[in-house]
């Protein structure tokens, strides 16, 4: 079943819902579609067909006049028309000495990146504050409150699950959108890898959402109507002035019962206007890999296996994208990619090198040791960086230091724990720590 905010035609007038919220369906031959109609004067705009019915649906979104158009970054261009590798070249800045990087695949999955520090930042789940606090431990932020890269050519890798338990999350992805504009001119590089909680979102499996991220959502759509409808800008600058916003909404807050369920139902449907598949903020996502090679390191949220690398991963990646920005405008989730997003061996799910291995007998890590051999040799890395499952101890290595599983719950949302990175240099890696701040004594067993 699938959940869309819509109406049925005609489309070529502007319509103005007045009426209260309520909730009706429409069944078609082959699917139910559950749709949610609120008031607050909601105009359409934005409208496409279905293949299996005659009626024309229309995304609608409560805090703009009209749908908020895709990203004009031509990525979804690039996924239907481009070969399946692509690559691109940028160089260090000043005349450097250092080999350009030269980035493959679409979205990028095979990186080169000679001679350069590399610092990895685990799960962030939507809290700014600890976000900001990671990547200055990293080297890369500035301190001064202007968010300016200092990695100068640092490669940054971020781990996925920024998404959910937190009330920031497209705070966060617009400051690292940020942070890889300046790192370019600088000759260095930012990544992103999708996690669970990101490909959980795009199919509108909200239960992890915090009740903030719901109230940012609505923010941002706002603030997108201010910007003209203009996505990069909006999207580049809404860190800068995220605050305000929860300043202002927080000043204006009522606790009137009718209408926080109101502000609650704007929320779950901005929302699922930003990310169902196809949306905005989906299609931002898409421009991110699920599984990313720099150099001989391999970067996944949850852990990547044999069959995954014999599978494909520049083939996993692909399908993810087009999945997100929903090439095929197919809304039945058939095209849900499973090797990656669905089931606890797949990529963004799997916890087998994360596990306590003071539970585990012997011959269970000789078996998981072999699987991880195994998966590096095919992919030709000697080392996999992961998240995904909260590390009390810290930023840890296992199995000969060929697994590093650097999820520490740093957000508010998880451990609140202190940041923590991990650095590589060559064949020197080191983890760096912040000198204040304890573990939570929550169990990390409770968060996914």
């Amino acid at each position: 079943m699938q959940t869309y905010v819509a109406l049925e035609k005609p489309l070529q007038q502007k319509l103005v819902i007045n009426s209260t919220i309520k909730n009706w369906q429409q069944k078609s031959e082959d699917k139910k579609i559950v749709v949610v109609v609120i008031s607050e004067h909601t105009h359409i705009r934005h409208c496409y067909s279905k293949a299996s019915t005659n009626s024309t649906m229309a995304i609608a979104s409560l805090s703009l006049n009209s749908l908020p158009t895709q990203p004009p970054s031509q990525h979804s261009r690039k996924i239907i028309d481009a070969p399946p590798s692509t690559s691109l070249h940028y160089g260090s800045s000043g005349g450097g000495t250092l080999k350009p990087i030269v980035i493959s695949g679409d979205p990028p999955t095979f990186v080169s990146a000679p001679g350069r520090r590399i610092v990895a930042v685990g799960d962030l789940h939507g809290d700014l504050a600890k976000a900001r606090s990671a990547l200055e431990l990293a080297g890369v932020l500035s301190s001064d409150g202007r968010d300016t890269w200092t990695g100068q050519e640092t490669v940054l890798v971020q781990l996925g699950d920024i998404l959910d338990r937190g009330e920031d999350e497209i705070a966060i992805l617009s400051l690292l959108r940020s942070l890889q504009n300046q790192a370019k001119e600088h000759g260095g590089a930012v990544f992103q890898v999708n996690g669970n909680h990101e490909t959980m979102n795009v199919e509108g499996d909200f239960r992890y959402v915090d009740s903030g991220a719901f109230d940012e959502c609505s923010d941002f759509l706002e603030y997108l109507n201010d910007c003209g409808h203009n996505w990069e800008d909006a999207f580049a600058s809404w860190f800068e002035v995220s605050e305000n916003w929860k300043q202002e909404r927080k000043m204006s807050h009522s606790s009137w019962g009718p209408w926080n369920l109101v502000k609650r139902q704007k929320g779950v449907i901005a929302r699922s206007v930003l990310l169902r598949p196809g949306g905005p903020l989906a299609s931002e996502l898409a421009r991110h890999p699920v599984v990313l090679k720099v150099d001989d390191w391999v970067f996944c949220h949850g852990g990547l296996l044999p069959h995954h690398v014999t599978y494909g991963i520049e083939k996993i990646n692909s399908e993810v994208s087009k999945w997100m920005i929903n090439v095929n405008e197919d809304d039945n989730g058939s095209q849900i990619p499973f090797i990656a997003t669905r089931g606890y061996d797949s990529v963004v799910w799997n916890r087998l090198y994360s596990r306590d291995t003071t539970d585990l007998e012997d011959y269970q890590i000789e078996q998981i040791q072999s699987i991880l051999d195994s998966t590096l040799q095919v992919v030709g890395a000697k080392a996999m960086v992961v998240g995904h499952t909260p590390q009390t101890t810290g930023v840890n290595c296992k199995y000969n230091c060929s697994i590093w599983r650097i999820d520490v719950g740093m957000s508010s949302g998880v451990l609140d724990s202190r940041p923590e990175v991990l650095e590589i240099r060559g064949d020197k890696t080191r983890v760096i720590r912040s000198d204040s701040g304890a573990f939570s004594e929550l169990q990390a067993a409770d968060y996914i």
